[in-house]
């Protein structure tokens, strides 16, 4: 191998850098490092060499861009919601395993959606991937004009041409949550609810109707709360208040249960002992070992294979309007956090 300068540190190396290194001209550096013919297993084997020994990798992106094609698709995500975390590294995944990169933009307290949108339409995706949406459906309809959507974990109704749904039966899954903590024993069970966020009407929904089913309709009870950590304390407090206190929570999602679990810690209630809870999701928070919290799980590599084969489908003009909505069914993760009620 020729003796060559090292690359300058903070320095990016270059294909110039890399032929430089191993020996060969430009062209046949690109070549090996294209996959394409025209190159010895020799010259190969020099070239990979020297891009190890150099740390050298191609810049996909900037060699799309220079072709008429992006292959990026957009990700929107909330940068607060662990569920997010989750689905944005399953995508990751879903779109390298078909030749597509991954763009993303945060919705945080100080961003909002049309900021992040707007940026990711700047950065020419072929198409956006909308994780749990808020805007209302006629800006959908907008961006569906422009491109591509596909809204992940949000029911949209009426069905929008050009806007694909990816989501789970969050009603379903409250119902497994609810004949969960009715199997234990339990009748006495709330559901702290999640408002006006995607998923919370079907959640609701799926609560009332197990617990009518198991003759509890007359010990429905909501409490009001949402997707944060801070939400499900402020209900856990409510909920402490309250003479008539439950032997069950099924809490919005695992953030909110937390809350949840924060605040009956602090009020030295035990769980599952005096009240077990409930989250939904199955997030990353849900498994960490001082947590270990039953939910329901949302089926996420399946969901963002879904999501990044639709996109693909929308922008390779292979798909078609009557399997726009895809809709998963969740499953039941039984932990420590609920157990039968306490016999006083």
């Amino acid at each position: 191998m020729p003796s060559t300068p090292a690359v300058p540190d903070g320095k990016r190396p270059t294909l110039t850098d890399l032929a430089a290194r191993a020996g060969v001209s430009t062209a046949l550096a690109s070549i090996v490092m294209r996959g394409a013919k025209g190159a010895s297993a020799a010259s190969r084997e020099r070239v990979q060499q020297a891009a190890r020994e150099i740390g050298y990798r191609p810049d996909t992106r900037a060699r799309l861009l220079r072709s008429n094609r992006s292959h990026l698709l957009g990700v929107q995500f909330d940068l607060q919601q662990p569920f997010h975390a989750d689905m944005v590294e399953a995508l990751y995944a879903a779109g390298e395993s078909v030749g597509y990169q991954i763009a993303l933009s945060a919705v945080a307290p100080s961003r909002g959606e049309q900021h992040a949108v707007e940026t990711l339409l700047t950065d020419r995706c072929e198409a956006l991937i909308l994780l749990s949406p808020r805007v209302p459906t006629a800006r959908l309809v907008e961006l569906a004009a422009r491109l591509p959507v596909v809204s992940v974990a949000r029911r949209v109704r009426p069905r929008v041409a050009g806007v694909d749904v990816v989501r789970t039966a969050d009603d379903e899954g409250a119902r497994q949550a609810v004949d969960h903590l009715v199997a234990l024993g339990h009748h006495d069970i709330v559901h702290i609810d999640g408002g006006r966020v995607p998923g919370a009407a079907e959640r609701r929904r799926g609560y009332r109707t197990a617990m009518s089913r198991h003759g509890l309709a007359d010990r429905v009870r909501l409490i009001p709360g949402g997707l944060t950590e801070e939400d499900g304390a402020a209900a856990a407090r409510t909920l402490l208040a309250d003479a008539s206190r439950p032997t069950a929570v099924l809490a919005f999602n695992d953030h909110c249960a937390t809350g949840v679990l924060d605040a009956f810690l602090r009020a030295r209630v035990g769980v599952p002992d005096e009240i077990s809870v409930v989250g939904f999701d199955d997030s990353h928070l849900a498994r960490l070992t001082h947590i270990d919290l039953t939910t329901v799980g949302q089926e996420v590599p399946r969901m963002a294979r879904s999501a990044v084969e639709r996109a693909i489908a929308r922008v390779e003009g292979t798909a078609t309007d009557g399997d726009g909505e895809i809709v998963i069914t969740p499953h039941l993760v039984t932990r420590s956090t609920t157990a039968a009620p306490r016999l006083d």
